[in-house]
């Protein structure tokens, strides 16, 4: 097979990686900083199985910064660009998938186009009426960051949404994506693209729920002075409920929970809801919450020039993202405030993040912080643990 990928983040990648073991894989991306780094096999972003694939293991892939060239050589163009939900404009961005499509139209593609980007509800029907291109299919990601590739090659399942008319196309791709697996156990699901969307959007949504439900229960606990662990064990004994997505948090971010949950919202604007809104809101809550406490146990309101020391932007163990994690939304309510931030983040390009000051100097960042703020604990912090707010409470993930 001769296989293009449009887009080298997580998604991308690891399928290129994933794909790349027994076919011909071309990964395209507008950043040549990106190019660059695959073609030197060398990883872009923070994702250990990302990087022992590329330095270690034989695979049939390139890299490129232009895409007409490789679009009508393509047995499968598998569309990985980031699309993204604007709430204020109630508007779900995928021009960059449009783009590829377009792009690989204009130059001859008469293959299969698989879109891995996250995308609104009935999104795939309406490409294919728009185009008038039939063979286009939508198979949604469940990748954690900075473990996509392990979550590729151990699936928990795979979804692929087509017409019955292109069934057998469907079912050769989730054959191919089976193929390059450890795990070959792998449930397949076969359904039409507006379902294979919504299930994308209800998992994650799901997941967001759980997060919010736990965060919750732990604002309870703290305000009431309980003891949150035992509480959450107590409730994840029953195996109905079990023992994931439970260790309390700042909120929850990331690259796909925030904007599926806003994006499953807006599919709901002529259905009768009342949980999705809450799950949304309840995410906020939390921010304003964390931020309240934050500013409480540092003496505000009679201490009114406080410094909050922000210990990593990432928020996530083995993360790269800065942009979405759920620390920003806090961030921006100690700025309500007045509060001073100084961040700690030795990932970071730059020396300023929104205008606040960022530094690599551990030991300074202790000595200037009033107060510490962490998603999860590091053993970084264990001479400063006096003036560390964290609400990790099982410091597994």
């Amino acid at each position: 097979m001769n296989i293009l990928v449009a887009g080298i983040g997580y998604v991308g990648l690891a399928n290129a990686i994933l794909l790349a073991q027994n076919h011909e894989v071309t990964a395209y991306d507008i950043s040549a900083e990106r190019v660059k780094a695959v073609n030197e096999r060398k990883s872009p972003l923070a994702d250990k199985e990302i990087e022992e694939y590329l330095a270690g293991k034989e695979l049939h892939l390139r890299a490129v910064s232009e895409l007409s060239p490789h679009c009508a050589e393509a047995d499968y163009i598998i569309i990985a660009t980031p699309t993204d939900y604007d709430p204020k404009k109630d508007y779900f961005d995928t021009s960059s998938v449009e783009s590829v499509l377009q792009e690989c139209l204009q130059a001859g593609a008469k293959g299969y186009f698989v879109i891995k980007s996250t995308v609104p509800v009935g999104y795939t029907k309406q490409l294919r009426e728009k185009y008038g291109y039939q063979k286009i299919l939508f198979s949604p990601e469940f990748l954690r960051e900075g473990r996509a590739l392990y979550d590729n090659l151990y699936p928990s399942r795979i979804v692929v949404g087509s017409d019955l008319s292109l069934r057998d196309a469907a079912e050769e791709f989730a054959a191919l994506l089976k193929e390059g697996a450890e795990k070959k156990d792998v449930p397949v699901l076969l359904t039409d693209t507006t379902e294979a969307e919504a299930i994308k959007l209800f998992a994650n949504t799901y997941l967001a729920l759980r997060v919010s439900y736990f965060n919750e229960l732990d604002t309870y606990a703290e305000m009431r002075g309980l003891d949150t662990r035992s509480i959450i064990e107590g409730v994840c004994l029953d195996p109905r409920i079990g023992d994931g997505y439970n260790n309390p948090s700042f909120g929850y971010g990331g690259y796909c929970l925030p904007k599926d949950t806003k994006q499953l919202l807006a599919n709901y604007k002529d259905v009768p809801e009342n949980l999705i809104q809450a799950i949304v809101e309840s995410n906020r809550t939390r921010k304003d919450f964390i931020a309240e406490q934050v500013m409480r146990r540092a003496g505000y309101p009679e201490n009114n020039n406080v410094c909050v020391g922000i210990y990593r932007l990432t928020m996530k163990k083995n993360s790269d993202n800065f942009r979405q994690s759920a620390v920003q939304g806090v961030i921006r309510r100690l700025e309500g405030y007045g509060a001073s931030v100084l961040i700690y983040e030795p990932m970071a390009k730059g020396t300023e993040h929104y205008g606040h000051e960022i530094t690599k100097d551990l030991a300074q960042f202790k000595r200037r912080s009033d107060i510490i703020i962490t998603n999860r604990i590091s053993a970084e912090l264990e001479d400063v643990k006096d003036k560390v707010y964290s609400r990790d409470i099982f410091k597994r993930d």
